[in-house]
C-alpha cells in the first residue's frame, strides 16, 4: 500500500466528500461564505415573493449593505436591520438590507433565512401598500 503524505501526524482535515472520479483521491467538502450564503438568502426571498406575487417588485430595487450607514441617527438604541426609500425624481424605489445586524439577531442559518424573508416582505409592503400576507410573509413569528 502507498503511503501518503500525512504532514506531522495529523490526518486528513475536515469533512470529505466522494472520490475525485479521475484521481480517486478524496475532495473537501467546501462550505459557502457567510457573505454566499447571506446573498443566496436575499436570493431566495425575492424568488419566494416573486412566485407569490410577480409584480410586487417591479420598479423596487433591493440591495444588501454590511452596516447601516445613515446620514440621520436613527431612534432608541436598535440598529435598523433594513430601509426602505421611496421613488424620486431620476431614483427608482429601493430596500436596502443590513448583513451584519440580521445575522446578530438570527441564532441559527435557518433563523437567518426566515428573517431576511420577513424583513424584505415588510419593507416591500411598506413601499407598495400591500398586505404582508399577499406578498407571502407570516404575520407573526412562529416560536
Amino acid at each position: 500500500m502507498p503511503r501518503r503524505r500525512d504532514r506531522h501526524g495529523r490526518g486528513l482535515r475536515g469533512p470529505l466528500a466522494a472520490p475525485n472520479p479521475f484521481s480517486g483521491r478524496p475532495v473537501p467538502l467546501r462550505r459557502p461564505s457567510r457573505v454566499d450564503f447571506f446573498n443566496d438568502c436575499v436570493t431566495a426571498a425575492m424568488s419566494d415573493i416573486a412566485a407569490v406575487s410577480p409584480d410586487a417588485l417591479t420598479g423596487i430595487v433591493v440591495g444588501v449593505e454590511e452596516v447601516p450607514h445613515l446620514n440621520t441617527a436613527w431612534s432608541g438604541n436598535r440598529v435598523p436591520l433594513s430601509a426602505a426609500l421611496e421613488p424620486s425624481r431620476g431614483r427608482r424605489a429601493q430596500i436596502v438590507i443590513f448583513e451584519r445586524p440580521l445575522e446578530h439577531r438570527a441564532t441559527s442559518r435557518s433563523d437567518l433565512r426566515q428573517l431576511v424573508h420577513q424583513t424584505i416582505v415588510e419593507q416591500l409592503s411598506a413601499l407598495t401598500g400591500r398586505s404582508i400576507e399577499e406578498l407571502g410573509g407570516e404575520p407573526e413569528w412562529d416560536d
